[in-house]
Parts: C-alpha cells; structure tokens; sequence
C-alpha cells in the first residue's frame, strides 16, 4: 500500500497542477468585448500620407512601432518608408533612381503633436537618408519595439544583410540597439550590440513591468516562428540581459533561451491589461492570415493560453496580404490601439495605390 501511494501522489499532482495552472490563467485572462476601425488615427495617416504639402515627407510605410514622449508627443517607428508625393489618381511616382521623385528609404520616425505628422529621416535636405544608416549597400536597418531610459529614446533595429540578386536572397544579421535624445532624431548618438548569438530577432516588443523591462523575440524558421523572452534591469536596454530557460529560470547566457511558444509573428506586443497580460500577434500558425489574434497569462513570462481572434483583416485578398499585428497601450483609443501592416507581393502594386502600403488601426475592447 506505502508503494502505491508513493506512485498514486505525483501521478495525481501531475493531473491537478496543470488543471489549476489553467484555471489561474483563465482568472487572469480579460474578457474579449470586441474590436473596431480606429477612425482618428487610420485617417491621420491616411490623410498626411495623400498631402502634398510637402513633397519630401512620409506617403506609406510599415514596421509602426511607438512611445509617448515626455513632452506629449507621440513618436512612431517605421521600418520601409516611402517619401514624396502623390499624384491626383492616387497614384506615386517611381522611385529616383528609376527617374522618379519616389524617395525609398528602411527606416524612419513621424513624430504625431496634438493631431499633426511631421516626419523625421536622416541625411541632408535634397538627399534624405535612414535615420539608422546602413554600414553599406548590402546591409540595412528595420526597426524593432521602442523605449525610454534615463531620458534617451532607445530604438531596436534587426540589421538584414543580402547574399544574392534574387528578390527573397536576405537574412537576418544581427540586433542594435540606437540611442536618440528626443529633441534631435535624425540620426543616433551611440549604437550598441545586443544580443545576437542564438539566432533569435530580439525586441518584436518591449514590455516595462515591475523592475524589469521585458524583452520579446522571434527566432524565425519560415513557416513556423517561436517566442523567445529575455529581460534587463531596470529601464535601459544596455543593462545585463537575462534569458528565460526551458525549466522556466534566468540564464545570463543567451544560449539558453528557450522557445516558449510557437504562432507569433516577427512583431508582437504583451502588454498588461488588467489583472493579466495579453500576447497580440498575427495568427502564424496559418499561413498568411488575415486574424489578429490574443493569448493570455497572468504572468509576463507566460504560459499564454487561450487563444481568442480578435479581428479579421478585411484587406487580405489576391497579393494583398497584412502582417505584424501588435500593441500600442500609451495611444489613447476606445480601447487597447492596435495596428497592422499591408502590403502586397506585387511590387507595382504600391506605386498604382498608395492607400495600399500604410499601418491600419484597431480598437480592442476588453472586459
């Protein structure tokens, strides 16, 4: 009898801790009221986008990472950007160096003031550059989550690097991490190497929770991409960096870092929202969906359980696809602001339609 107890004890633990593991979460998981077209912010871009104005400001782009500055302002992190003007059907014109005035560059900022867009690139005037310039020609700069710290601006960028002529011949290279102060942004003051030596894109979203600030990544493997998280003390991401594990612990060392879960994106958002925390992501367990979808934990390291589909993409159709979904909690909305990214594979596509090639906005509703 002393034998069978010792063997029914753990086999009965092992049954009940995962049920009440489950039943934690879903206490801590907010109820799901509903989503909506963010109208201000979907028409903000869509409106400053089509101004002509100028002629050497932002008309699309995606990446659409952001942080609430001190000052009030609200500064937006774009990664492909297409600068110019755009012509009365709604068309733009081809790029400079196909003859056009179309200006192409990986990366910039818009800097949004009481309802106002005024874009933000590096170079000199006549000749802008990416605000995060690239070493050479075969090298560039997308940008990853935001921060602040100690005053600074903290901007991740994921450096790709081009081994061929083909159209998909990139990779990923490594992750940086530039430092602005926020009344000069055109180009950074310092950059720095973060981690990069596990194959894992760090930075998909940031999150600030207690003394940590949290850091989440993708290590992408085509058709399947999986979670990773690490964290830093404190505000800054120059800190020392620790590595969540498969056993649930810290690693200093990156090797270690564990895959978590797999189904999100290459950007993502966990952000806390009530008792809780919820992980938004495109749906990447099928291959280009058009669902936003939701997990939920009540801890910022997981587990995130209970996936929800918060909206559907109505513009996913043909070579319209969208992607990249993710979190903006420091934007004011009629909920929890969320955007997205379309595009298309047809590269002609964005210079036919300019409505195309710009970040759209959500309101999620919770409970």
């Amino acid at each position: 009898m002393k034998r069978l107890r010792l063997v029914l004890v753990p086999l009965l633990l092992a049954l009940l801790l995962p049920q009440q593991a489950m039943a934690a979460e879903a206490n801590c998981a907010p109820e799901f009221r509903g989503s909506s077209i963010n109208p201000r912010l979907t028409s903000l871009f869509s409106n400053y986008g089509n101004d002509n104005s100028r002629l050497d400001d932002w008309t699309g782009a995606d990446g659409t990472y952001s942080v609430r500055l001190p000052s009030g302002k609200e500064l937006w992190v774009f990664s492909d950007t297409f600068l110019g003007q755009v012509n009365p059907d709604g068309s733009r014109p081809p790029v400079v160096e196909e003859g056009g005035t179309t200006v192409f560059l990986n990366n910039t900022f818009a800097l949004e003031r009481e309802g106002r867009l005024r874009t933000i690139y590096g170079g000199r005037p006549g000749k802008p550059a990416a605000v995060m310039p690239p070493r050479d020609k075969k090298h560039w700069y997308w940008a990853g989550d935001v921060t602040l710290a100690g005053g600074m601006v903290e901007v991740t960028y994921q450096e790709y690097e081009r081994f061929g002529t083909g159209a998909w011949d990139w990779k990923w290279h490594r992750n940086v991490v530039a430092r602005f102060p926020q009344g000069r942004m055109e180009r950074p003051v310092s950059v720095h190497d973060l981690p990069s030596g596990n194959g894992v894109a760090w930075a998909s979203g940031i999150l600030k929770d207690g003394r940590h600030t949290y850091v989440y990544g993708v290590e992408d493997k085509g058709a399947t991409k999986y979670m990773h998280l690490a964290r830093v003390r404190g505000e800054s991401l120059l800190g020392r960096w620790e590595f969540r594990t498969a056993s649930g612990t810290w690693s200093p060392s990156e090797k270690d870092s564990a895959r978590m879960m797999e189904g999100v994106a290459n950007e993502y958002s966990v952000t806390k929202v009530g008792d809780g925390y919820v992980l938004i992501t495109h749906d990447t367990t099928e291959a280009l969906s058009a669902k936003i979808v939701a997990y939920s934990s009540c801890s910022p390291t997981g587990p995130f359980t209970g996936k929800q589909v918060l909206y559907t993409t109505p513009e996913t159709n043909g070579n319209i696809f969208t992607y990249n979904a993710h979190a903006h909690p420091g934007v004011a909305g009629d909920g929890l602001v969320v955007s997205y990214n379309v595009n298309s594979f047809v590269n002609t596509d964005h210079y036919r339609d300019v409505s195309i090639y710009r970040p759209r906005f959500i309101d999620v509703r919770f409970g």
